[in-house]
């Protein structure tokens, strides 16, 4: 599993996917989403904006699994 490091409360699910090279661009995340299975610690997740936290785990199917590694405290 690749870690993703981020400084802010949280990434959105749409940016996961263009820092993992899963899409080109972000407008291309909705059609991604509608077309591929994308799973948030378990359970499929279809919204782009999707808040990811410190410690979710995010499976794309054919790119790879991803820990979120972020402020844990939020700040």
């Amino acid at each position: 599993m690749e870690e993703i490091r981020f400084d802010s409360e949280f990434i959105t699910l749409g940016q996961l996917l263009k820092m993992t090279d899963a899409i080109n661009s972000g407008g291309m995340a909705k059609w991604f989403l509608s077309e591929h299975a994308v799973y948030v610690n378990g359970e499929i997740e279809n919204r782009r904006g999707r808040k990811l936290r410190h410690k979710d785990v995010v499976n794309i199917p054919g790119v790879g699994r991803f820990q979120m590694i972020g402020p844990e405290n939020g700040d």
